[in-house]
């Protein structure tokens, strides 16, 4: 695949410039996006993924076109998973509904420059290393394990902070309060950190682990360059808008973590076919390519994880539908805006009405200035 060294300069600056106009045009005031807002720009930034692909497509033809896609959707799939972490260190944290958004876009743009990073580095090494698939492969197929053994997120699980964080808490101080969207406050004369500045240093140092994952996941898929760092920006961008819109839904899709699992073992299985047709260890069929099992095409790699993705929705959507079901079965009452958590309908004649109490506020009612963060070890 020839890809001029102008096209490479028109699609980075078309990337930052994205990143430029969705600070300047929804983060810099602070403010909590409405569920119309996040829906229209996801859908934006997806259709402009799309677009992008329908152009790889038509100049560079179906194989690229194909390699492009499986990976922007395998990634795009990964990001979802990703935003479980973002919510439980948003919630960690405390952080004000209205700053979110400014925590989460700072921590894409910190991830793209490190898979930017991470995506030549890994070029390099296929490049000069040819037994890289075999490393590759052998780590996606343990994360496929381990994702599956641990079978996703817990609704109840709570962010543990990182040597980063911890390090970061004893080297530069910190307050223990917001500063409206400052990431520093001067305090005594002392500038201080602010724990959205802390915030911040936690989605960063998640989002190594996450390219950890994801870079060698796509690699499986193509060995462009330039199809490796789309695929990952076109994913990144408009992951801002859809943690808003996910927000309260993602704990409902719960087998995505299963099906990423076959995803990334299925991408890992590739690779390591991919490495025995490269084959240059000594040891492993004297140092001769091994051929005996054909290579997985593009076409049905997509096929797979469209599939994957498909079968893990329904079956999480059946299976929330059951467990509503369930719980209204038990609870006839659950459900009624008229009723308490045991079905009783308050107010009804013969029936005291439960004591009153007003339920503690949550972060995104509390003054800016009022929040500090959840867990100030």
């Amino acid at each position: 695949m020839d890809v001029p060294l102008w096209v490479w300069g028109i699609t980075v600056a078309a990337i930052i410039g994205m990143l430029v106009f969705d600070f300047y045009g929804h983060v810099r005031t602070p403010h909590a996006p409405t569920l119309k807002e996040s829906g229209t720009w996801s859908a934006i930034y997806v259709g402009i993924a799309l677009v992008f692909g329908l152009i790889v497509l038509w100049v560079w033809g179906p194989t690229y076109g194909g390699e492009y896609f499986a990976g922007w959707v395998t990634e795009k799939s990964l990001s979802v998973d990703n935003l479980f972490v973002f919510v439980l260190i948003m919630a960690s944290f405390a952080v004000p509904r209205q700053l979110q958004q400014k925590v989460l876009l700072f921590g894409i743009a910190f991830a793209l420059v490190l898979r930017t990073i991470f995506i030549f580095l890994g070029a390099a090494a296929i490049e000069n290393f040819s037994w890289i698939f075999y490393l590759f492969g052998g780590f996606l197929l343990y994360t496929a394990y381990a994702q599956a053994k641990g079978g996703g997120h817990d609704e109840e699980e709570e962010f543990k902070e990182n040597s980063v964080l911890r390090l970061t808490r004893k080297v530069v101080p910190t307050t223990e309060e917001y500063h409206s969207d400052r990431l520093t406050a001067k305090i005594s004369g002392k500038r201080h950190i602010t724990p959205l500045a802390i915030a911040l240093i936690a989605i960063g140092s998640a989002d190594i682990l996450f390219a950890v994952d994801s870079i060698p996941a796509i690699f499986g898929l193509t060995q462009e360059t330039y199809l490796v760092f789309t695929a990952n920006a076109f994913a990144l961008l408009g992951l801002r808008q859809l943690f808003f819109l996910l927000d309260g839904l993602l704990d409902k899709l719960v087998y995505l973590a299963y099906g990423l699992s076959v995803i990334l073992g299925f991408i890992g299985i590739k690779l390591v076919i991919h490495a025995l047709h490269e084959n240059t260890l000594p040891f492993i069929n004297g140092g001769e390519h091994v051929t005996a099992v054909p290579e997985i095409p593009t076409w049905l790699s997509l096929l797979v994880i469209l599939v994957t993705l498909l079968v893990t929705t329904v079956l999480s959507l059946r299976k929330n539908k059951r467990d509503e079901a369930q719980r209204r079965a038990t609870h006839p009452g659950a459900g009624d805006p008229g009723a308490d958590s045991t079905g009783r309908h308050i107010g009804a004649p013969g029936v005291p009405d439960a004591p009153s109490t007003d339920a503690p506020p949550t972060p995104r009612d509390v003054p800016v200035t009022e929040q500090g963060p959840r867990d100030q070890r």
